[in-house]
């Protein structure tokens, strides 16, 4: 396809989701790998010059860990949920919001776009309580995973100000509770809150895998399109399973609570985002209604 054939292509897209806020979750190798890091904030900006709102909200599980044993402190999971006492939500704090955050934020301005970097503490972005102890899975008693937090109100006024004016908000998923704790959130969870409150027209999550497969091993059994309707029955089959889960599961709640449509693309190929907005196949796994 020549060059002339994939604007026209575009055209159609760029026209329907002119002014539109979408919600791109960063997270795996689009994280890790310096590369890639740069191709995804260049095609974050790019949607911004053809006129979408692009917002972003991060993980770090693996740099984390990495912090925490520098320092010399174990991370502790249970169930691939990660126990946060105060010591480790400082260093949670100080990767997601002192560096990860400010790495994007970089990456972006370096390609023209204004970027603004925000943990969920600023003017109260994310109002969170803490997780009570609850029960997980293949665990007999109910368990208390610390300074976890569970998301209550988004302040979306602030983020429609931001993009308004023309800024990239760079969102680290951390919550603030009443008494001013922090508290350490589900970086999914975050971004399917926030793409909510913003009424934002797509959820876009970058993975390593590229969307929801009917075996795993094989990548030609890509599912494209999933109905919210067809979910249960695919848990069921164990197509869906272990961390898609989850993934998956905040999808359904955004589009439960407007937003358009939820993609499950994968951040190792390069421009995904793009082809994902801006061709008819798309490239990983759209959910919708």
């Amino acid at each position: 396809m020549n060059e002339i054939d994939v604007l026209i292509e575009a055209l159609p897209y760029i026209k329907k989701f002119h002014n539109k806020k979408i919600l791109i979750k960063y997270g795996g190798h689009a994280m890790i790998d310096d590369e890639a890091m740069t191709s995804t904030a260049r095609d974050t900006v790019l949607l911004k010059y053809v006129g979408m709102k692009p917002l972003i909200v991060h993980g770090g599980g693996p740099e984390i860990s990495r912090s925490m044993d520098k320092l010399g402190k174990e991370p502790k999971f249970i169930q691939g949920l990660r126990v946060t006492d105060e010591e480790t939500m400082e260093i949670i704090e100080m990767v997601l919001a002192g560096k990860i955050s400010t790495e994007i934020v970089s990456e972006l301005i370096k390609h023209d776009g204004d970027a603004i970097s925000l943990s969920g503490k600023d003017s109260s972005l994310i109002y969170a309580h803490k997780k009570g102890s609850s029960k997980i899975e293949g665990i007999e008693e109910e368990v208390d995973l610390g300074l976890v937090g569970e998301v209550d109100q988004i302040n979306s006024d602030l983020l429609e100000m931001l993009v308004d004016n023309n800024y990239i908000p760079v969102i680290s998923p951390i919550g603030i509770a009443e008494d001013g704790t922090s508290l350490n959130l589900n970086a999914d969870t975050a971004a399917g809150e926030v793409a909510s409150s913003v009424g934002a027209e797509k959820l876009i999550i970058l993975t390593d895998v590229p969307g929801v497969l009917r075996d795993p091993s094989d990548p030609s059994t890509l599912i494209q399109k999933i109905r919210i309707s067809e979910i249960p029955q695919l848990i069921e089959e164990g197509i869906i399973s272990g961390g898609m889960i989850p993934k998956i599961e905040t999808c359904v709640k955004a589009i439960e609570n407007g937003v358009k449509s939820c993609h499950i693309i994968d951040g190792r190929k390069e421009h995904a985002m793009l082809y994902e907005i801006f061709t008819t196949n798309g490239i990983g796994t759209m959910i919708f209604e």
